[in-house]
């Protein structure tokens, strides 16, 4: 019998001063923390109040919160009271949050008090009650709760996918997934009391729990949180708490490397691991942050489905730029072709993940999780990758976004690597658009450096010169900045097409 809430409850009976956590408020002049004790008794004080509001173990609550330390006692509040943590997005429109209070069948929403009416609004019309979450209403006196011990295998945090196809999905993670996630995150990263983790990722997102918060909780280090991503704040609060992990995912890293005007490599001596996740990292945006702050990112590989993790390059190794490394601990990961068959390196195939952070399936969708979910384990990702002859992975693409032009596979990520080394673009996404003639024709959207006089041809001229013909982007499109989603990954399905449409006819 365990609980998610085990790591902060040792830490707080071994080390009950140390700090857990560093809150975002101390950017703007305070210096607010929490010990592990703090956090323990108020997680646990929260926990007395679901148990008072009549809540039972399983019954699921909604959280909508930023990366603050009040989402933390919240989380671990629900999880020490036995509940389901079920968090989302705080951009979430109130269609939105309807649908996640109808298909997870929610008992309760707590939302942080700054966010819109979207939540209450939700709640009212769906009958639900809503809590507001405060800093206030976070350090509340109460009668705690005694921890409910659960099973390993028992539900205990539902995360919705984006959807790109139909509606969200919630991803089951299981008390034993989110463990070992912060054993498997803190064993890869050889986390410890004296480590400083700061991120400016959302922890409503799997990569922020699992990965971060999780990792950070296991090895008993601290965690310095942004409420809202900021270059030059993530830069601020590398000096200011001597971070020595740091996580973030790729547009994160290109933003810090282009905002960073008085910073140099000397405010990151003290940074042993830049953990980098979410898509796929830019070779070129790695190289130009390792030569300014002599700093060099570690990619891993991970999904919702598998509590963030997979792959990770290991800190013992050389990193190889463009791969996500090996399999972390007590986890397998095999590329196949078409067949089912292991592909030999240097052979794209699909990725599959076997171990003990694959979730447990989908929240009331049976047929959904059996289409990626094997009965002995294996999960199929849907992404396509390859193996170098050490064992490397490298991420070529999602299934979905696979461009076919005229018969010839055409991987987004690889062109994207070329437009990245253009020293006036910033950022870039490749998909493919409708053609007569050829099926698909590779399309690129592209934001460049203020005042830069860049051309569609010379994009197009550009990738000509580095690039198979029909690897070529026949239309270009420029925009102010790419739409992101609320870890700053790349929204390709965002995209506007009419335009990029209209340009081919043109």
């Amino acid at each position: 019998m365990a609980s998610v809430l085990d790591p902060v409850t040792r830490h707080a009976e071994v080390t009950p001063d140390n700090i857990a956590i560093r809150n975002s408020t101390a950017i703007r002049g305070t210096d607010e923390h929490w010990t592990y004790r703090q956090l323990h008794d108020a997680s646990l004080a929260f926990a007395g109040r679901i148990r008072d509001a009549g809540l039972s173990v399983g019954d699921r609550v909604l959280l909508a919160a930023p990366s603050v330390a009040e989402f933390v006692v919240a989380y671990m509040g629900i999880q020490a009271a036995g509940c389901v943590v079920v968090p989302i997005n705080t951009m979430s429109a109130q269609p939105e949050v309807e649908y996640v209070l109808d298909d997870a069948e929610i008992s309760l929403a707590i939302a942080w008090h700054q966010l819109g009416p979207a939540v209450q609004d939700a709640g009212s019309a769906r009958g639900v009650p809503v809590w507001t979450l405060t800093e206030e209403s976070a350090k509340a006196d109460h009668a705690p709760a005694t921890v409910v011990d659960r099973d390993a295998a028992d539900t205990t945090a539902i995360l919705y996918t984006s959807g790109t196809t139909g509606r969200p999905k919630g991803a089951q993670l299981t008390v034993g997934n989110l463990l070992s996630a912060g054993e498997i995150g803190a064993e890869s990263s050889r986390g410890n009391p004296s480590d400083r983790t700061g991120t400016g990722l959302p922890l409503f997102h799997i990569f922020g729990q699992g990965s971060v918060m999780m990792a950070t909780f296991t090895g008993g280090g601290s965690l310095s949180l942004l409420a809202r991503f900021d270059p030059a704040a993530m830069l601020d609060l590398v000096r200011r708490d001597k971070l020595t992990i740091m996580a973030g995912v790729p547009t994160m890293w290109n933003a810090m490397l282009h905002a960073a005007a008085d910073v140099d490599s000397s405010d990151f001596e003290q940074l042993r691991i830049a953990i980098s996740g979410g898509a796929s990292l830019p070779g070129e945006v790695a190289r130009a942050f390792e030569a300014r702050f002599n700093c060099t990112i570690l990619e891993g590989y991970g999904l919702t489905e598998t509590s963030a993790f997979g792959t990770f390059n290991s800190i013992d190794r050389v990193a190889k730029i463009g791969y996500t490394g090996r399999a972390v601990p007590r986890t397998e990961v095999e590329v196949r072709d078409h067949d089912g068959n292991v592909c030999e390196a240097g052979t794209v195939g699909e990725v599959f993940i076997k171990g003990p952070t694959v979730m447990k399936g989908y929240w009331k969708r049976p047929e959904d999780t059996a289409a990626v979910l094997s009965n002995d384990g294996w999960f199929r990702t849907g992404d396509l990758g390859e193996t170098d002859p050490d064992g490397d992975l490298r991420i070529v693409d999602r299934v979905k976004d696979l461009i076919i032009r005229g018969g010839y596979n055409v991987y987004p990520g690889e062109v994207e690597e070329v437009l990245y080394q253009h020293p006036d673009i910033i950022e870039a996404a490749v998909i493919g658009i409708p053609d007569d003639y050829y099926g698909e024709e590779v399309a690129a959207v592209v934001a460049v450096r203020p005042g830069s006089d860049l051309e569609a041809d010379a994009v197009t001229s550009w990738a000509r010169e580095r690039l198979s013909a029909y690897k070529i982007p026949r239309v270009v499109q420029f925009i102010d900045a790419l739409p992101k989603g609320s870890t700053g990954k790349i929204l390709k399905r965002s995209i506007d097409r009419t335009e990029l449409l209209a340009q081919k006819q043109n």
